[in-house]
This record gives C-alpha cells, sequence and structure tokens, in this order.
C-alpha cells in the first residue's frame, strides 16, 4: 500500500479516536489500572510502566495497577492483541511509543497503533552507542574505522528488528557510506537482554535508550562512545553522534493508548488521569532523575503526531532499505 493511501486509512481511524481537550478537571480516583507493556520486564516501555504505577499509586490517583508484559517483535505480537482482546475493556492501558510503529512497518503486521486510542505521548529519550569497558573501541572514531573497514565483523545489539534502535544503526551505517543492509543487527526484546549480550560479547556494540544502560556507564562497565541528541545534554555527558562526525540525530517517544470500545466518558476519565499524573512534582522528579525529556501531548494532538509517525518512520525505513 502506498504511503499516501495508508495515510488516508490512519487519518480516518484518528478520527474516531479523538478526546477532548483539558480533561484534566475530570481525573477521578481508579480502583485498579491494568497496563500492558509489550515488551520484558526491564524494557524502556516496562520503565514507564513501572514509575506510572509508583507515581500514580503515591499521589492517590489510582487504588493498584496490575503490569502484564507481552514481549514479542516490537511489541506486534501485544499490539494485535490488546485491540482485539482489550477491546472496551475502562480503566485499561498499553504502553507504547515510536519502536512499535517502525515495528508493525517492518513485520508489515495489519495491527496499527492508530486502530487504539492515543491517549498521550510522555516521554523522550535518546539512544546510547555503547560497548564494554574491555573494548577494543575507545572512542567512536574506532568503532566507525572497524564498522566502515568491515561491517559483518562489527555486529550491533540492540532492541527489535524495526525499532528505534535498528533505524539508528541503520542511520549510523548510511552516514559512514557503508550500505545499511550490510549491518550485522542482533535484535533482543530490549532492556537486560541488550545489555547481556554487549556485557557477554556477543556484539560490539550496543544501542538502546540511555537509560537501560546507565547504571551499566556509571560503574564502569560500559563506556558510552556517542549519543544521537542534537547537541549535548546537560544531564548526560556524553558526546553526541553528530559532534563527533556523524551527522545522525534520532529522539524515541513513549505514550499511553486506551483500548477501542470505550465509551466518551471512560476516554475523559483515563486522559484526566494521565494529565494529572503528568502534573504531578513526584511525575516531574521522576522524569529528571532518569534523564527522560518531558513531551507531554494530548488527545486530537497527540492522534495526528502518531498518523504522522507512521507515514515518516515508513518513508525512513524504506530509506534505509528496512521495508519494501
Amino acid at each position: 500500500m502506498r504511503a499516501i493511501t495508508r495515510r488516508k486509512l490512519i487519518m480516518a481511524g484518528a478520527a474516531s479516536a479523538m478526546l477532548p481537550c483539558g480533561s484534566l478537571g475530570f481525573a477521578q480516583t481508579v480502583g485498579q489500572l491494568s497496563l500492558l507493556v509489550p515488551g520484558n520486564p526491564g524494557s524502556g516501555w516496562d520503565q514507564l510502566a513501572q514509575v506510572m504505577e509508583q507515581v500514580l499509586k503515591a499521589d492517590k490517583l489510582i487504588g493498584s495497577a496490575k503490569i502484564s508484559h507481552m514481549g514479542g517483535a516490537g511489541g506486534t505480537v501485544a499490539l494485535p492483541r490488546f485491540i482485539r482482546e482489550w477491546k472496551g475493556r475502562p480503566n485499561a492501558l498499553l504502553v507504547s511509543g515510536m519502536v512499535m510503529v517502525g515495528a508493525s512497518i517492518f513485520h508489515n503486521s495489519s495491527a496499527r497503533l492508530i486502530q487504539t486510542i492515543p491517549l498521550a505521548r510522555l516521554i523522550g529519550e535518546f539512544e546510547v552507542v555503547v560497548v564494554p569497558a574491555s573494548s577494543r573501541f575507545k572512542t567512536l572514531q574506532d568503532f566507525a574505522d572497524a564498522f566502515t573497514a568491515d561491517p559483518g565483523k562489527v555486529p550491533i545489539a540492540g532492541g527489535s528488528a524495526g525499532g528505534t534502535a535498528h533505524i539508528l544503526a541503520a542511520m549510523i551505517a548510511k552516514a559512514l557510506n557503508v550500505d545499511p543492509k550490510k549491518l550485522v543487527y542482533a535484535d533482543y526484546p530490549g532492556g537486560w537482554p541488550v545489555l547481556a549480550a554487549v556485557l557477554g560479547a556477543k556484539a560490539a556494540a550496543g544501542i538502546d535508550g540511555y537509560w537501560e544502560f546507565a547504571e551499566q556507564i556509571r560503574a564502569g562497565r560500559m563506556r558510552a562512545l556517542g549519543i544521537s541528541s542534537g547537541t549535548r545534554l546537560p544531564a548526560i555527558d556524553i558526546p553526541t553522534l553528530k559532534e563527533q562526525g556523524i551527522d545522525v540525530e534520532l529522539f524515541n517517544w513513549r505514550g499511553v493508548f486506551a483500548p477501542p470500545g470505550i465509551s466518551d466518558d471512560q476516554k475523559v476519565a483515563m486522559a484526566g488521569l494521565v494529565e494529572k499524573m503528568v502534573a504531578s512534582r513526584r511525575w516531574i522528579e521522576e522524569v529528571q532523575k532518569r534523564a527522560w525529556i518531558s513531551m507531554p501531548l494530548y488527545g486530537e494532538a497527540f492522534a495526528t503526531f502518531v498518523a504522522d509517525e507512521a507515514v515518516r518512520v515508513e518513508a525512513l525505513l524504506k530509506d534505509l532499505g528496512l521495508a519494501s
């Protein structure tokens, strides 16, 4: 299906999922919140769900939370089940983001995020290229030289195929004038498996969100070669890819989605719950602590953003040779 045709279908779906703006005043306490994490424990999605549970409980916005994990293929295992089996279920949220957008396209899945109800974009995070402390790559230039000479000998570990880490690896290859199709990319269900692959020398380097590697970097067990932000981040002392000569910038985002089939009142209630959480002092402190970037976007504006992301990411994947 051509991108322009898919865009029309996406926007048609988005039109049926619009939420009222300014729903903060409708927030009320939820007995039990169900959160579906389409990845494994320790993944970026899981970390967001854990922080949400912590803040919502501490602020007495929910009584309890049940976090369910359903990993596999960048969320494309969980997404169709969320759409089908969680349909009409109140007080339920899917934690997702850019990785699922790319994975759905990469795996040619018939299930897409826009078939849910986009509630809120919450945070963003830049990707970090890391190596074990014992690696022969002391700098990003060392890595780039070896990768350019023979990409097959520099395997990279990262999250799901078609996801943000995979896209960044392909963008780095292209910036170094290496055919992205020659990239040796080992995909894992994010979080701890990627970390284990890098520390266990199953890959020459790893790519994931900063927070997934932060503890190992601080402890000196990993070395960060570069971060995918456009400029240096005050809270993270890692040189950017761009300032080291690789003209690449990539931003990952995460948010929450309600299941299709819920009532308008339920949409308003869940939107209000999320908005109140984002305004919380505890939430702001957790975002700062984890070097996440707060980027809230709600309702109609977020639904439009998700539709536009599908078009943008598909074009990017095609340009990198990762999608047909």
